[in-house]
């Protein structure tokens, strides 16, 4: 079979168009495959609703009996992995409902108990 010699330069025009679109498109333009995409949701969907728990999580800590007492010992202590670790233990990050705590909430609560809170005054 006999192919016309302009076939040939258009073929490859568009093979490199092709792959010229695609990279153009994934490096540049924000294009993304299925599960990139449905990574990008859960991990979305999971700090959403670690920023929505983590307030729940500090108020239960804080109505310990001796929650003054228990936040210096917290914050005196440096490692943000025991910090956690008392959180999760003591049950602060345990959802109603759930068996085992989380630890991203235990993460956000660690760090919201940890960072002083500024007071307004007028």
């Amino acid at each position: 079979m006999q192919v016309p010699a302009s076939i040939k330069p258009a073929v490859w025009g568009a093979i490199f168009g092709a792959v010229g679109t695609m990279i153009i498109g994934f490096s540049w333009m924000g294009w993304t495959l299925g599960h990139t995409t449905t990574r990008l949701v859960a991990e979305g969907s999971e700090s959403a609703v670690i920023a929505a728990l983590t307030p729940f999580c500090v108020a239960n800590y804080m109505k310990q009996p001796d929650a003054a007492k228990q936040l210096a010992l917290l914050r005196a202590d440096t490692s943000s992995y025991t910090q956690r670790d008392i959180i999760e233990k003591a049950g602060f990050a345990t959802m109603p409902g759930n068996k085992d705590p989380s630890s991203g909430v235990a993460a956000a609560c660690e760090i919201a108990l940890r960072t002083p809170t500024k007071t307004v005054t007028k």
